[in-house]
C-alpha cells in the first residue's frame, strides 16, 4: 500500500494529512502555524510517526518555486514575518528523505478542482480563496500557472467603492489592492466585527461583492478561464456568490457574447465542487505527481 502526505501550510494553520493511494483519508491533524523553529519540527514529528511513500505541499506564500533556484521551496516575502526565507520544502525533504512537490496552496486547490471538482473535464479554470487573505490559482491547458514567479492576484489594484469608509485597504504593501479590501481581516477592521457576524442586507456585502466582480471582470477578460471557482471563509455567505455573479455581468457591460455571460454566469462564476477538501485534495495530487502518478 501506498501512503501519501498532504500538507496544507496555512499563515494561521498547518494541515497534516496521510491519505491512501486513492485519495482515502486515513489520519489528520492541525497545529498552528507558529515559528518554523516550532513548527517545522513538530510537522516532521508527526510525519515521522506516520510514514508516508511521498508528501505534497500547498503553502501560503510567496513561495519559490523556480526549480533552479538556490532557494527552491523557500517562503519569500511573507507578510507573516517569522516565515520569510524559510526553507519550508529543503527541510521537509531532507528530514523524512522521500520525494516533496510543491506549489502554492491556491495552486494545488486550483489542480484539485481541475481534475476532481467543479472544473473536471475542462482546460481551463481559476480558484480563488477570500479568507485570512486572497489568493488565485491558476490552470490553463491542465498545468498550474507559474511564470515569472506565481499568480499574485489577491494583490491587483482595484477602484475603491466610494461606499468604503476604509478605501485605501488593509495590505501593508499596496494601496487599494484585492487583498486588502476584500480579506476577511480588512472586513473586520472596516466594520469592526468578523465578516460572519455580519448581517445579510449590510451594506459591507455589496461593496464586497463589487471587489469581487471587479477580480472576476479582470480575470475573464486576462485569462478567459472556464470556471471561476470562489472559496475560503468569507465565501461561507450563500447569497455573496449570486451577488458577485450579477455585479460581474454589469462590469462585462455586454462586450462579451457567450451563452455563459448571457446564463447569468451561474455556470462560471462558482463554488468550489470539493467543498473545504480542495487544498487537501490538491496536496495529495502533488505528492502523487512527485513520484510520477
Amino acid at each position: 500500500m501506498i501512503y501519501l502526505g498532504a500538507l496544507e501550510a496555512g499563515g494561521t494553520k498547518m494541515v497534516l494529512s496521510r491519505l491512501d493511494e486513492n485519495g482515502g483519508m486515513l489520519e489528520r491533524t492541525s497545529m498552528p502555524t507558529e515559528t518554523p523553529e516550532i513548527t517545522l519540527p513538530a510537522m516532521i514529528e508527526w510525519f515521522l510517526a506516520h510514514p508516508v511513500t511521498a508528501l505534497g505541499i500547498g503553502s501560503f506564500g510567496p513561495v519559490d518555486l523556480r526549480r533552479d533556484s538556490p532557494t527552491y521551496g523557500y517562503i519569500t516575502r511573507t507578510p507573516k514575518l517569522a516565515w520569510r526565507d524559510a526553507p519550508l520544502l529543503p527541510v521537509l525533504r531532507d528530514a523524512l528523505a522521500i520525494p516533496v512537490g510543491l506549489d502554492t496552496d491556491v495552486n494545488a486547490a486550483a489542480m484539485a478542482e481541475a481534475e476532481l471538482g467543479a472544473a473536471k473535464g475542462l482546460d481551463s479554470c481559476l480558484y480563488v480563496t477570500i479568507g485570512t487573505g486572497v489568493g488565485g490559482g491558476l490552470v490553463i491547458d491542465g498545468k498550474p500557472v507559474h511564470g515569472l514567479t506565481h499568480p499574485e492576484l489577491g494583490h491587483q489594484l482595484l477602484r475603491p467603492d466610494p461606499r468604503d469608509p476604509m478605501p485605501q485597504g488593509s495590505c501593508p504593501y499596496h494601496e487599494g489592492c484585492l487583498e486588502g479590501l476584500a480579506a476577511g481581516p480588512s472586513l473586520q477592521k472596516r466594520w469592526g466585527r468578523p465578516a460572519w457576524e455580519l448581517p445579510p442586507d449590510h451594506v459591507a456585502w455589496d461593496i464586497e461583492a463589487g471587489y469581487l466582480a471587479q477580480m472576476c471582470h479582470n480575470a475573464i477578460m486576462s485569462f478567459s478561464p472556464e470556471k471561476i471557482i470562489l472559496g475560503g471563509g468569507v465565501m461561507q455567505q450563500d447569497f455573496l456568490i449570486p451577488m458577485v455573479r450579477e455585479k460581474t455581468v454589469a462590469l462585462l457591460g455586454g462586450y462579451l457574447a457567450h451563452p455563459a455571460v448571457e446564463d447569468g454566469l451561474k455556470d462560471l462564476i462558482v463554488a468550489p465542487g470539493l467543498g473545504i477538501h480542495s487544498g487537501v485534495m490538491g496536496a495529495w495530487l502533488l505528492a502523487k505527481r512527485a513520484i510520477g502518478q
